[in-house]
């Protein structure tokens, strides 16, 4: 099977269409060493949905 890789921001595209994402595949193909998003794993998004949650009372509270 293939292995799928999220890319980092800098590399995805805004317009979302087949010849954007033809040369946005062609691009990554060609940087072997290119970096990739880790992918979270469940515990790790409730932290971080927990803390997201606190910071957005936070800000409004002081808003």
């Amino acid at each position: 099977g293939h292995t799928v890789h999220q890319l980092v921001k800098p590399y995805v595209k805004i317009n979302r269409h087949d010849m954007a994402e033809a040369e946005a595949i062609c691009e990554e193909a060609s940087r072997p060493n290119m970096r990739f998003v880790l992918f979270k794993d469940v515990e790790q998004q409730v932290i971080l949905s927990v803390y997201r949650a606190r910071r957005g009372f936070v800000t409004a509270r002081f808003a």
